[in-house]
């Protein structure tokens, strides 16, 4: 693996997703998990204080951070992690995260040492705005998003407060960098601009949505990664198991993100990826994938991995058997023909869901 700086920390320009640890992934797969991904020199680690997914529920919030805590504590090796976690923004998921506090100058600081205690450290390497709570196009609401919500101005103070709220964390050294994620560009830029009035840390990564079937970071955010610095965390490369070929021809596997959705009473659609369109785009990338004699998940990777601004992929698994699968691909590289099919796809299927 390459290196990638992301601010102060250098890391692989893979990272590991956990959100799944505490549900598809028991305790055991996770630490299993945990130990492959160490053992291959994935040291660059996701998580959220909200997490495990699928469901998010009251019992299982916290889960996912208080197991990696536990592998944290039994195997000794916090020093040779760069560890990543998020606070919930009011609403959505995070309800269930600090009673919906959701995150301001004056709650910032309980939602970081929540995190702390549960991951049984005394330093977050990167801390991330899970979700803005003025709102944005993310997941999905791109189809109907309306920015009248909040006056520029309330939006300004509101950045103010938290960035010198965090100015105050990382001094006393219980975090190192500061991200955002599902933000927008006008979004990032107000947040360095806080920065600069306040003396708080800069913005340094920004964790949205991107892979092959969903490219909505290239139109307004890729300036901003390349010109400012700003290093894009891309979840969801693989459309939540879309382009792993899993649910072609309308195949519905029980033991799948879909199948654990549809079980707890929810669509099963993958978060609005899972339409018609979505599985004729995945269908047609993971063509396009064996002719060029790749397999479509590796080549799914390698192409995040060759944007032409800082981009690191966040790869997650519920298997140890998937992790090995992801890992067996990062030799993958994308060539001239690979980047002139890729363009030809994503021409022939724009933003399918």
């Amino acid at each position: 693996m390459k290196t990638c700086a992301i601010g102060g920390l250098s890391v692989p320009d893979i990272c590991l997703g956990t959100m799944t640890f505490g549900t598809q992934t028991d305790r055991q797969g996770a630490f299993a998990q945990m130990d492959a991904a160490l053992d291959a020199g994935l040291t660059f680690w996701d998580t959220a204080e909200m997490y495990p997914v699928n469901p998010v529920t009251a019992e299982t919030h916290g889960m996912t951070e208080t197991i990696i805590g536990e592998w944290l504590a039994r195997s000794g090796r916090r020093d040779r992690l760069t560890l990543a976690t998020k606070a919930s923004g009011r609403g959505r998921n995070g309800r269930f995260s600090r009673d919906d506090a959701g995150f301001g100058p004056e709650s910032i600081e309980s939602a970081v040492d929540g995190s702390l205690k549960r991951l049984r450290t005394d330093l977050i390497d990167l801390y991330q705005l899970h979700w803005s709570e003025r709102g944005s196009y993310a997941f999905r609401r791109n189809w109907t998003f309306d920015p009248r919500g909040s006056s520029k101005a309330e939006v300004e103070d509101h950045m103010a407060g938290i960035s010198d709220a965090m100015r105050r964390i990382v001094a006393a050294g219980k975090v190192r960098e500061f991200g955002l994620s599902n933000e927008t560009a006008w979004g990032t830029m107000r947040w360095l601009d806080a920065a600069e009035r306040t003396g708080g840390p800069r913005v340094v990564s920004v964790q949205n949505e991107y892979g092959p079937l969903h490219r909505l970071y290239d139109t307004d955010m890729a300036e901003v990664s390349q010109k400012e610095a700003v290093t894009l965390l891309a979840y969801s490369p693989l459309s939540a198991g879309l382009l792993t070929g899993k649910y072609s021809g309308g195949k519905l596997p029980p033991v799948s993100r879909a199948g654990a959705d549809i079980a707890h009473g929810g669509p099963g659609n993958l978060g609005g990826r899972r339409t018609p369109r979505g599985t004729e785009a995945a269908d047609a990338w993971g063509r396009m994938a064996r002719d060029l004699g790749h397999d479509p998940i590796h080549l799914a990777i390698a192409f995040v991995r060759a944007r032409p601004y800082p981009a690191i992929p966040i790869i997650g698994a519920s298997t140890p058997a998937q992790l090995d699968h992801l890992l067996a691909g990062l030799d993958v590289t994308i060539d001239e023909e690979a980047e002139t099919a890729i363009d030809r796809f994503h021409r022939a299927h724009p933003l399918p869901f």
